[in-house]
């Protein structure tokens, strides 16, 4: 454990933090996937809700920094590939 009264308080600051990129990062896994299984049941179009739903989930976790820009950017353009490859076969 921290033996400074700085370092103790950013002990706590980053177990805050962890914390709640934790709940972030559950949340958008679980949109993910569900997401994905909507493609694999051909039931999802590239502005289904499940997709849409992916996308802003990635956008607010760039946002606040739990994910970089460029991956939640990257993930995004993955999922619509496979959403826009499903609508076209």
């Amino acid at each position: 454990m921290a033996n400074h009264k700085s370092a103790k308080k950013r002990h706590l600051q980053s177990e805050k933090q962890r914390v709640r990129n934790r709940s972030i990062k559950s949340v958008l896994a679980g949109k993910i996937k569900k997401a994905r299984a909507a493609i694999s049941n051909k039931t999802a179009t590239p502005n289904s809700d499940d997709i849409r739903a992916v996308q802003k989930e990635l956008a607010v976790a760039a946002r606040k920094g739990v994910l970089n820009k460029k991956t939640a950017a990257r993930r995004t353009s993955r999922l619509m590939k496979q959403a826009h490859q499903l609508q076209s076969a």
